[in-house]
């Protein structure tokens, strides 16, 4: 493709390069989350990352929250965090391992700073000094091999399988062949289609983990009671033309191109070198996000048939669709039209250069459709009971 290999990004100090430059509130358990709001409501500049739960979870969910608070806090759009939290203990080991990462971070806890209008006028003080240092930063030509791309789909319908999931696959492709890094998501996604995947795992072990991955998600709904394969495609889906579960997924998988896959990594984990991997997360969009973006992702593609809005909220999320239909009533939402390879005849790869242009474009600062509307959230997945 000819869109393009280099963008505009923040080289960080450990050698990774971020998309934005966010200064970001983060709450590490549910009981601050207005303190976050609050700060950030204050000073101009910050995002507020607010999560429910963070105490009493125990096993893998109090894992994933830990491994996705200290990711979010070393994504690479990121460039400080102040970290706020109710006492010092949780609250330091969430900030100490995203100190580890190089990262600016500050703390306050409201119980240390004597009540919630204290922490709130600390925290302001401490996230306006990590804004003026941000502001010091520039952009700098970099390649491709830079970006990390998150893929996603939502609202799918039959044009997301024929155009837009398609279409992002070739950047995945793209991206991958000079360098980059593309984390193809949602698990229960792949159901039907996972053989071939597997057939493109770059060792046995991966496609024993991409099977594992997909059977430990249908086992884990047969125990609550549910047969996934019933409940997938959902209404919209339905909606919009897809009739099984493996219709569904052979779209799906789409979007990831056709290279190599390096290896499957949990929920919110960073990967260990480049290529294209698969993070195993859940289907629905904003835990889905949440994974990839604490796993280090820069930037996410995301089909949609039917429609859906929602972004990232570090992670600048492009909106492609080949549904004209849905391109004409939700034109405020869609960040890239590749209808026209259904309606007027444009080939493949006349849309792929587009997307192309368009995805390094939003690398050097455009800002996307659910960034203009505020159109974002954070939703951390979790899996068991709170005690």
């Amino acid at each position: 493709m000819q869109g393009g290999n280099a963008f505009w990004g923040y080289v960080r100090e450990d050698g990774r390069v971020g998309t934005r430059n966010h200064i970001v509130v983060l709450a590490c358990m549910d009981n601050v989350n207005p303190v976050v709001r609050a700060i950030s409501q204050l000073v101009a500049h910050t995002v507020p990352i607010t999560v429910w739960y963070g105490r009493g979870q125990f096993g893998r969910d109090a894992d994933i929250t830990t491994r996705a608070l200290v990711g979010l806090g070393s994504n690479p759009n990121v460039a400080g965090v102040l970290v706020v939290g109710l006492e010092p203990v949780a609250t330091w080991r969430i900030a100490s391992g995203i100190g580890e990462t190089g990262k600016l971070v500050e703390v306050v806890t409201v119980q240390e700073s004597g009540g919630s209008i204290s922490a709130v006028a600390e925290g302001a003080r401490l996230a306006a000094k990590l804004v003026k240092e941000a502001s010091r930063l520039h952009r700098e030509r970099v390649g491709v091999e830079h970006l990390v791309v998150g893929v996603e789909c939502g609202g799918s319908d039959t044009t997301s399988g024929i155009a837009a999931n398609p279409c992002i696959g070739m950047i995945s492709d793209h991206v991958v062949d000079h360098g980059g890094t593309v984390l193809l998501s949602e698990t229960s996604e792949f159901m039907g289609a996972e053989h071939l995947l597997a057939q493109r795992a770059s060792t046995p072990a991966v496609a024993r983990k991409i099977f594992e991955a997909v059977r430990r998600i249908e086992e884990e709904a047969l125990r609550r009671g549910v047969d996934i394969r019933g409940a997938n495609p959902v209404p919209d889906n339905i909606r919009g033309g897809l009739t099984t579960i493996e219709e569904k997924s052979l779209g799906a998988i789409a979007k990831g191109g056709t290279r190599p896959i390096q290896d499957v990594l949990e929920y919110a984990q960073r990967p260990t070198g480049r290529g294209l991997y698969i993070m195993d997360t859940p289907a629905p969009a904003c835990e889905s996000m949440t994974g990839l973006s604490a796993g280090g992702a820069t930037l996410i593609l995301f089909a949609t048939g039917v429609g859906n809005v929602i972004g990232d909220v570090l992670c600048p999320t492009v909106k492609v669709c080949g549904n004209p239909q849905t391109v004409a009533a939700m034109q405020d939402n869609i960040d890239v039209d590749v209808s026209g390879i259904i309606v007027s005849g444009t080939t493949m790869e006349e849309a792929a250069e587009r997307l192309l242009v368009q995805t390094l474009d939003v690398g050097s600062g455009l800002l996307t459709a659910s960034e203009v509307f505020r159109q974002q959230e954070t939703a951390i997945a979790r899996f068991e009971p709170t005690v």
